[in-house]
């Protein structure tokens, strides 16, 4: 396999990319990065991927602008490398919730960067848990939209919790958690949620029995953590027994981390798809990795078998860790 497929990683997450290819026993292609003093990126691959098959692992993550300069750099030196196609590995795709024009004269940024990505020379994208499904139509390459939930749904029934539910932190997230509630043999409730401005939130009501029960709210990112954490709070105060989160993008900006670390809250669940430095990490923060998902779609990919049966197999697992609860 690794005569002729090629696995790339930028600086976004290099400890991810480090796991993807141990899962591969496949090398990192050598690659210099480099800022100049006025900001500019700079890269060289070091070795040659002519005729290869080229995994480019790059999650658009905080410092978005920069992470996302860097991908496209990076596409361009190896796209003048002469690779036979390039596959971009993108677990966190920043601007994603700029899906929309919510008001006149807005961007639909997810859409212009959809277009950035394929125009540098990405034949594929492989993304985790888009912040809706349908940014897959922005781009006119293929995109492959994994799914963390099984990741974090084996977690969860590992823990073997009694009388669980699943909130949603807002309408949004319902068909997120309506899937992990099923493979949780859980039940399901929801929270009323106002957003008057951006990154602001206001909890409204708690829709469902959550008193005595031990809730699992479930996002796909956390961000700032303000409506998460509310919403924690909200539940608590409906009678829940004890409150874990769970997210596949770590985002954590501003004082989230602070947040994070409440009195209503016993664990906060992410994965990797960002990596998180430690200075954002807390007692009660557990990070799975995605790294052998990644690992094996990749494989698929580059084999032509089908991505389905992979989650397929990853399913059944559930099913029967569910049925043996």
């Amino acid at each position: 396999m690794s005569r002729r497929l090629k696995l790339v990683s930028g600086s976004a997450n290099e400890e991810l990319a480090k796991g993807i290819s141990m899962h591969l026993n496949a090398p990192m292609v050598p690659v210099t990065i480099k800022r100049f003093k006025d900001g500019e990126i700079y890269c060289k691959i070091l070795e040659s991927v002519r005729g290869c098959e080229v995994f480019l692992i790059q999650p658009t993550a905080p410092p978005t602008n920069d992470s996302l300069m860097e991908l496209l750099i990076m596409t361009d030196a190896i796209r003048r490398a002469s690779p036979r196609e390039i596959t971009a590995v993108i677990p966190y795709y920043g601007y994603a919730r700029q899906d929309r024009k919510a008001d006149a004269r807005e961007p639909i940024t997810a859409k212009l960067v959809a277009n950035l990505i394929t125009v540098a020379g990405i034949d594929r994208v492989v993304i985790f848990d888009l912040h809706v499904p349908q940014i897959q139509g922005f781009f006119d390459i293929q995109v492959d939209n994994l799914e963390a939930i099984p990741i974090l749904a084996e977690y969860f029934l590992d823990k073997k919790l009694k009388n669980a539910v699943i909130v949603a932190p807002d309408v949004g997230g319902v068909g997120r958690a309506r899937s992990v509630a099923k493979l949780l043999n859980a039940s399901l409730a929801l929270i009323d949620k106002r957003r008057p401005t951006h990154g602001t939130s206001q909890v409204m009501h708690v829709i469902g029995d959550v008193t005595g029960k031990t809730a699992i709210l479930v996002d796909d990112m956390i961000d700032t953590a303000g409506t998460i954490t509310k919403a924690a709070e909200a539940v608590m105060k409906e009678g829940a027994k004890e409150v874990f989160i769970a997210a596949t993008h770590a985002v954590f900006s501003g004082n989230a981390v602070e947040k994070l670390q409440s009195k209503y809250i016993k664990e906060v669940v992410v994965t990797d798809t960002i990596a998180i430095p430690k200075a954002k990490r807390f007692k009660s923060l557990t990070v799975l990795s995605v790294a052998q998902v990644l690992s094996e779609s990749i494989k698929r990919i580059y084999e032509g078998e089908p991505m389905g049966l992979l989650f397929d197999g990853m399913y059944s697992k559930l099913k029967a860790m569910q049925g043996s609860k």
